[in-house]
């Protein structure tokens, strides 16, 4: 037997508190709406531009607060006082500056929700031509700020709970010959990632640790890639939206998008994944 039920019987009776959970309080306020991670401490490295600026600026707009670190520290210090963030100034490769910090937000706060491993390099050379400084260099800032962010987030996660997003590449899941060091070290991150999931649920942590990788985003790091492949200017373009569409490049934001979902709860149940944002590139084969 078919049961329809009219709008008018939702009336005669009143809803248990489980369904108005989805309801949005008549007469309130958009504005009052909480955002995906209101009253979430967030910690965002590379934060002065590119995508650890639009990681920034989207999580504190969804109510995080939020602490933004750079070693760029005069365009890191103006987005913050623009968004209402905290700026610190930061080398993600030298350990002590990550002990500094947490003990930092340690003593502010008392947690750390979120954490957006972002800050990165690019240096153009091959395994042929790399030196070994720049080699180091390289991993130092990805690999090495990438394991300090992580081991010294936990203790500020483990009571309550976090994330901890990792930004890796499509460059992890492809090779990149002129970009042999940022390659590699973006290789481990995917598998540190992994391996940092793996260990907090084995102690039982509520923490969760994905990876992100991006394809080819319109930030000053692929201008520069774009410049040394073809020789374009991306900046001198006359219409540069125009021109990112024809390039197939995305936005900051794209990434910024995919970055709220894992530090919202939304994410609760990802984990340990490689989040490809990238619109196909990697695999979707290109007509020649």
């Amino acid at each position: 037997m078919k049961v329809r039920l009219h709008c008018s019987f939702l009336v005669l009776f009143k809803l248990p508190n489980w369904c108005q959970v989805f309801r949005v309080p008549p007469n309130k306020n958009v504005d009052e709406i909480m955002g995906k991670v209101d009253g979430k401490i967030a910690l965002v490295t590379g934060a002065a531009m590119g995508l650890g600026e639009a990681d920034a600026r989207l999580l504190t707009a969804e109510g995080a607060r939020v602490i933004m670190t750079d070693i760029d520290d005069e365009r890191g210090q103006a987005v913050a006082e623009e968004i209402g963030a905290d700026y610190v100034h930061q080398d993600v490769a030298e350990e002590t500056s990550w002990q500094d910090l947490m003990a930092h937000v340690g003593r502010t706060h008392d947690r750390l929700d979120i954490l957006v491993n972002n800050a990165g390099i690019s240096i153009i050379a091959d395994i042929e031509t790399m030196t070994t400084a720049q080699w180091h260099r390289t991993l130092g800032v990805h690999l090495d700020g990438t394991y300090f962010g992580c081991r010294y987030a936990l203790p500020l996660m483990k009571k309550r709970g976090g994330s901890i997003i990792n930004m890796s590449s499509i460059v992890a899941l492809q090779g990149a010959a002129e970009y042999f060091s940022y390659s590699a070290a973006k290789g481990a991150i995917r598998s540190l990632t992994k391996s940092v999931a793996a260990h907090c649920q084995s102690k039982g942590y509520a923490i969760r640790c994905n990876s992100v990788h991006p394809g080819l985003i319109n930030t000053a790091m692929a201008h520069a890639a774009l410049e040394h492949g073809s020789g374009l200017k991306f900046n001198e373009a006359e219409d540069q939206e125009a021109l990112r569409l024809q390039l197939g490049l995305g936005e900051p934001n794209d990434i910024a998008n995919m970055v709220l979902f894992l530090a919202s709860d939304d994410a609760k149940f990802v984990n340990a994944a490689e989040l490809v944002v990238d619109n196909g590139a990697t695999t979707i084969m290109q007509a020649r």
